[in-house]
């Protein structure tokens, strides 16, 4: 019987070790979404934002948190709310969706961000127009010729 003792003990200490790592206040950021849901809470859509830098990302801050999203992602939060959809910074860790910011879409709007372009065509494009034009102009002007090119170009042209 008292090897039942100490497997109850010590299964008793590792629920109340895990129970306690995993009460912490303190998001994965990797598990943080904007949520848009209808009036009724069903869940209508949602864009995943990032707690780090990488291409094609933009810093914002929503409740005084830094986060990087993307310009498609400000221009979805905006038209969502045109639909009457309630969109809320939120995060999951098994226990539900609870929320950290109300009205995202008052925080950072494309406005903010310099874009006066249409939030649909934003999300049509993923990101500004501006931003793709600027990729094939770099792309184009790698193949332009250097006024140093023309004398590498080969010997047998004369």
């Amino acid at each position: 019987m008292s090897i039942y003792r100490y497997l109850l003990a010590g299964a008793a200490f590792l629920f109340a070790a895990t129970d306690a790592f995993a009460g912490s206040d303190i998001p994965n950021p990797a598990d943080i979404f904007i949520i848009s849901r209808d009036e009724n809470h069903v869940f209508r859509g949602s864009h995943k934002i990032y707690d780090r830098m990488s291409e094609g990302l933009i810093e914002v801050k929503y409740c005084g948190y830094s986060y990087y999203v993307r310009y498609a992602t400000v221009a979805w939060t905006q038209l969502e709310v045109e639909r009457d959809y309630v969109v809320r910074v939120e995060f999951n860790r098994g226990k539900g969706w609870r929320p950290i910011c109300d009205h995202p879409e008052q925080q950072v709007t494309l406005k903010d961000l310099g874009v006066e372009e249409d939030p649909r065509l934003v999300i049509q494009n993923d990101g500004t127009t501006e931003q793709r034009v600027n990729r094939f102009a770099v792309i184009r002007d790698s193949f332009r010729l250097n006024s140093g090119d023309d004398a590498a170009k080969s010997y047998h042209s004369d």
